[in-house]
């Protein structure tokens, strides 16, 4: 599974959601998905500009996790 570091990233530095979203020009809708890890999928446009505005690479924020505890087959 991966897992969506936004919301850590987001309350270190006192963001809101609507911050995010005014500043990036990201959807509000997606920026909460993101932010309660419920996004099935995204933009790269959009990863881009959390990047671009949080000055930091895709993998600071999202992260692969092995998901033990189901099978996807």
């Amino acid at each position: 599974m991966i897992k969506c570091h936004l919301s850590r990233i987001m309350g270190e530095r006192k963001l809101k959601i609507v911050d995010v979203a005014r500043e990036t020009g990201i959807n509000r809708g997606t920026v909460t998905r993101l932010y309660h890890e419920t996004a099935s999928r995204i933009e790269l446009e959009a990863v881009e500009a959390l990047c671009r505005y949080f000055d930091c690479q895709v993998g600071d924020l999202f992260e692969y996790q092995v998901d033990n505890g189901t099978d996807s087959n």
